[in-house]
């Protein structure tokens, strides 16, 4: 099948605040995932282990605090118009899709702190803002949180790896522009 001629996308891109905190959380989510995954592969509990931990713990804080702003700029800044050639259950999808990474990216960093606040852990943001437990220390929740912690987290992949190939096929073969609205640097 033969591409067709390129769409020209002419609606206006997301905000720089809006790109800033989608690029800035996007990859603190690649950083946190990473390095969650290796944490939990060391055997025991090594002071490398405790120190990933550590910082697994600040950059959820940090993507906690960065979603409820980008929430707050999303929903007083709306995101630029789908091109016209969007089919409507193309729209759907991407409305849903959107909807469910901002809960993900809220809710992923909540049941992690639910967790170490159940595992009777503390949270000490950047070494210096000790946070408050949530609840009391409850062996039983603190598994309970684990699981939904891990089972979040491997939906986000997934939804993350289905936005990355549709943002893929609208570029490469719908070529409607929609990339660029997030990519301050693409051209039109």
């Amino acid at each position: 099948m033969a591409l067709q001629n390129p769409v020209i996308y002419t609606t206006r891109r997301y905000t720089a605040p809006a790109m800033t905190l989608h690029w800035l959380i996007a990859a603190l989510i690649m950083c946190g995932f990473s390095l969650g995954w290796v944490m939990t592969d060391i055997p025991g509990f090594p002071p490398i282990k405790r120190q990933y931990y550590t910082w697994h713990k600040w950059i959820g804080v940090t993507i906690f605090a960065l979603a409820v702003l980008r929430v707050l700029w999303r929903v007083t800044h709306p995101a630029p118009p789908l091109p016209s050639t969007v089919a409507p259950w193309q729209r759907r999808a991407a409305y849903f899709t959107h909807t469910l990474l901002y809960l993900l990216i809220l809710a992923i960093p909540l049941s992690g702190y639910l967790m170490s606040s159940a595992s009777g852990k503390p949270v000490v943001y950047l070494n210096l803002v000790p946070l408050p437990p949530l609840i009391e220390a409850n062996k039983a929740l603190a598994q309970l949180f684990n699981t939904v912690h891990v089972t979040l987290n491997y939906l986000l992949l997934g939804l993350v790896t289905l936005h990355v190939l549709a943002v893929l096929k609208h570029q490469f073969i719908d070529r409607d522009g929609l990339l660029s609205r997030m990519l301050p640097f693409l051209n039109k």
